[in-house]
């Protein structure tokens, strides 16, 4: 018993020795930004045949530009969040949130600008907008929480 159990002892790799796939701090980032762009594109696509087939060229207008708010919202703060991860969390705080008012300005400004044309369906573009937010954001938390990584 006690040389079958050395024989298992022999073959657990040593835990001072990290795989640098499961010891990388930003694969759960990485998989938050993959599955939330599998997810935006997946509600665009059904988003461009649900309203493209009841509002014409101007749901399909108003899908593509509300994927692109909604979805562009979500993902960039992924990848402030990449970009910022080998530094301090300070700095990577103070980047994130100054990213997000930003992002807020941004938003409004297209917005504004947006109100006044109509060569888009607006109802299609802010349907989209907010399904995409939702759908993005919930497949980056799966993506997340979806990923091993070592725990120490």
């Amino acid at each position: 018993m006690t040389e079958q159990n050395s024989e298992q002892t022999n073959n657990l790799p040593d835990i001072n020795e990290s795989d640098g796939d499961l010891a990388d701090h930003r694969r759960p980032l990485l998989n938050a930004a993959r599955s939330g762009a599998i997810g935006l594109l997946v509600i665009t696509v059904v988003s461009l045949a649900l309203w493209g087939n009841f509002r014409g060229l101007e749901g399909l207008w108003g899908v593509l530009i509300g994927a692109a708010v909604g979805g562009g919202f979500v993902l960039a703060t992924v990848a402030v969040v990449l970009l910022t991860s080998n530094t301090s969390p300070q700095t990577t705080m103070i980047v994130t949130l100054g990213s997000w008012l930003i992002k807020i300005v941004v938003v409004l400004g297209i917005l504004l600008v947006l109100r006044e044309m109509d060569f888009f369906d607006h109802t299609a573009m802010g349907v989209t907008v907010i399904a995409a937010l939702v759908v993005a954001l919930g497949a980056e938390t799966i993506g997340i929480i979806r990923t091993n990584v070592t725990n120490v």
